[in-house]
């Protein structure tokens, strides 16, 4: 009777796992699926999963309506310039708070834990202030310079950093290596599930950042992809723009995530769960 329960239970479990899965995925679904129907299909009612039609039509008029490659550029740019440095400086603070000894080392963590707390969108306008001040609308530099450290990414390493033996540094200490040395030679080589994880968060919320590329930037060309998507395929003056593109940008935004996630995966999951237990 317990090895039937032990089995009931299980298979409850994994049913409840699997409906759990197919409610997540729905959307995304729903989204790749759509970025091949027709407008027709996207049109029917009630609606319909599977296209009745393949078509290819929606990628060609991103290809050739918008200038594509030039907001992929912008997003790459901006996205890899705002995890190395999210790597860099956090990694930096991190080690900092974690391993040194400081006056005033406790209450700087503490404005860490309260930047944590901060809702992202209270810091768009006086964000947004500041750049305009530095004259930095319509840059790379206003775009990437506010993101290349976060709360988050210093509370991560910080945590992960407490796993390391002070012993080990120390001995490097009494061996005469200098805290640089200690930092990029011992410390920095021993975190790469960290680095792997704070890279995939920071990547996919830069690559998706959609709110602080559309407020500060007007001239299209330094806009970033899903800024351009969405605008051009919203857009009512525009004959083109449709709800068919509008899934298909978003379709080609996220495949470049889905890749660096799954080549980073082991290590990210090695982060999460060594950080979790700090």
């Amino acid at each position: 009777m317990s090895r039937r329960a032990e089995t009931v239970r299980r298979s409850a479990t994994h049913g409840l796992l699997s409906l759990g899965l197919l409610l997540m995925t729905a959307p995304f679904l729903w989204m790749a699926l759509s970025a091949f129907k027709t407008t027709e299909d996207l049109a029917a009612r009630p609606p319909v999963w599977l296209p009745m039609t393949w078509t290819l039509e929606h990628f060609r008029d991103l290809f050739t309506v918008l200038d594509l490659p030039q907001y992929f550029l912008n997003s790459v740019v901006v996205a890899t310039f705002v995890t190395a440095g999210n790597l860099l400086f956090c990694s930096m603070f991190g080690y900092a708070l974690a391993k040194l000894r400081f006056f005033g080392r406790r209450p700087l963590f503490g404005l860490v834990l309260a930047g944590l707390m901060v809702p992202a969108n209270l810091l768009l306008l006086p964000q947004f202030v500041l750049i305009s001040r530095m004259e930095m609308l319509n840059s790379y530099a206003g775009l990437i310079l506010p993101f290349l450290a976060g709360a988050f990414g210093v509370f991560l390493m910080r945590q992960f950093m407490l796993s390391i033996p002070d012993e080990l540094l120390e001995a490097a200490r009494i061996d005469g290596a200098s805290e640089w040395f200690i930092f990029w030679r011992i410390v920095m080589p021993l975190l790469k599930p960290a680095l792997a994880t704070l890279a995939i968060f920071t990547f996919l919320g830069s690559w998706n950042n959609f709110l602080w590329p559309l407020v500060i930037t007007n001239d299209p060309d330094k806009y970033t992809l899903p800024v351009a998507i969405a605008t051009f395929a919203i857009d009512p003056t525009s004959s083109s723009g449709s709800n068919g593109m509008l899934m298909a940008g978003a379709l080609l935004v996220v495949l470049p995530v889905l890749g660096v996630f799954i080549a980073l995966q082991r290590y990210f999951t090695q982060g999460i769960a060594t950080a979790g237990l700090k």
